[in-house]
């Protein structure tokens, strides 16, 4: 296992103090390891999850040539170019039932769609194409050519090759998929563990009384919210008091539950609170200012595991099982915990303290580097191109991500606009957008009608 320091040195011109934002990928990129772990899971259960291992069709998919539509079916050669055909209909073929017969010369069947294709027939016209008197239909000239409308045998999947790749993310249509190879269980990685808590004397839960200086905490729930999309097994580990004995608590209880640890708060250089000496004393962890806007600092690392009595594996029977959600002991009210040490690591994500900047940081690098741990070999969200609808300033030397409201233009394009106060602390904004506008480390000043990248949210926030 690579040290932070080992890693960085392998990164061109890399410095902890203004690192890119293709820097911070990179680095997450080299850091991060997929979980090894596997089960067999029912589709039903196997949305969202990670493929393990890559699934072989066990048989062509169509099994046989079969009709794209209803209509009549008939052998090609029988087209001649600029005349009619009138053909004679002997029978129907309907789906899930193979027709019985032989069809000569200037016969035809009524099929329906995805009937299999009677042998020698390889062509079939719509019903609605055709004119008919008694059992006799007439083709149009020059509306088919040989071999249309016609599904073959094995040209969605082919026997023995693959139909689902490892890495890959199943989605409802690769559900579908493998439901159409009669697979009852998908072999997938298993879950991530992700625990999280939140950081700092001024934050107050939900349903403490409002006082002065303090806020309540939403980074909470976002990062939740998040994290649960993604499939994530999310252990909730509440406000941590910054009083070193709670902090060392929770982060050597967090590695020991859990894969990844995300915190917000305590990461800037120069804050009074016990949150970066924690993370020091008890990992490898490199704090950062990403040349980024909103979300500059960031702490990135692995904590080294300990957890209170009962052990390790009773921990994880008990709070990281099967289910999606676990609410752990709440550290507010805590001031000591008894620790024995457990040989684990845990990925530290630790993001700020701001609302919008936790959920952009989270975007931006912690959701690509969670998908790589969840064994998802294409993790990165693609970008698309959208026009700006206003100007918006912006110097080189930083990538900004600005809060979009992305909509379809009238000739159909994507057209983007932002949706008001860009404040690293105003979710509203935030609330109102559907995806971030990218403005990247190199770019200038946008001007109205420029092309500029966008990152949807989709379902992510």
């Amino acid at each position: 296992m690579k040290t932070l320091d080992q890693i960085a040195a392998e990164l061109q011109g890399y410095d902890p103090q203004a690192l890119s934002a293709s820097d911070v990928l990179a680095f997450l990129g080299k850091l991060v390891q997929p979980v090894e772990a596997t089960l067999a899971l029912p589709l039903f259960e196997a949305l969202g999850r990670v493929l393990a291992e890559d699934v072989v069709a066990p048989f062509d998919v169509p099994p046989h040539d079969n009709s794209a539509m209803d209509g009549y079916a008939f052998r090609g050669q029988e087209l001649s170019l600029g005349a009619p055909l009138t053909l004679q209909m002997i029978g129907t073929a309907l789906a899930g039932q193979a027709w019985q017969g032989s069809i000569a010369t200037g016969q035809c069947i009524k099929i329906m769609t995805g009937a299999v294709m009677p042998p020698g027939l390889d062509t079939v016209v719509p019903q609605e194409f055709v004119s008919s008197q008694g059992d006799r239909i007439t083709l149009p000239a020059g509306l088919l050519k040989p071999g249309d409308n016609r599904r073959l045998r094995g040209e969605d999947l082919a026997h023995g090759k693959p139909a689902l790749l490892k890495g890959e993310l199943l989605t409802p249509a690769r559900l579908g998929l493998a439901a159409s190879l009669g697979l009852a269980t998908l072999t997938c990685f298993r879950p991530l563990r992700v625990a999280y808590f939140s950081t700092g004397d001024e934050i107050l839960s939900l349903g403490q009384a409002p006082r002065e200086g303090a806020v309540y905490d939403s980074n909470r729930y976002t990062v939740f919210g998040m994290l649960s999309s993604m499939g994530c097994q999310v252990i909730d580990m509440g406000v941590v008091r910054d009083e070193p004995a709670a902090l060392e608590a929770a982060f050597l209880q967090a590695a020991a539950l859990a894969d990844a640890i995300i915190t917000s708060g305590g990461v800037s250089v120069g804050e009074a609170d016990h949150t970066r000496t924690m993370m020091k004393k008890l990992g490898d962890v490199a704090f950062w200012r990403i040349a980024m806007r909103p979300g500059r600092p960031m702490a990135v690392g692995r904590i080294r595991s300990g957890c209170t009595a009962p052990d390790l594996q009773d921990l994880q029977e008990k709070y990281a099982p099967t289910a999606t959600y676990t609410r752990l002991y709440s550290y507010e009210n805590s001031s000591k915990q008894s620790i024995e040490h457990v040989e684990k690591n845990a990925i530290l994500f630790g993001l700020p303290g701001n609302p919008v900047a936790v959920m952009v940081t989270f975007l931006a690098f912690v959701r690509p580097a969670l998908l790589q741990m969840m064994g998802a070999t294409a993790p990165a969200q693609p970008l698309l191109k959208a026009r700006s609808l206003e100007a918006i300033r912006k110097k080189p030397g930083r990538t900004e991500y600005q809060r979009g409201w992305v909509s379809t233009a009238a000739d159909g394009s994507l057209q983007v606009k932002t949706t008001g106060n860009q404040g690293s602390g105003v979710l509203s904004s935030m609330a109102q957008a559907n995806g971030l506008m990218v403005l990247h480390h190199a770019q200038g000043n946008l001007a109205v009608g420029d092309e500029v990248d966008v990152l949807m949210f989709d379902g992510v926030i």
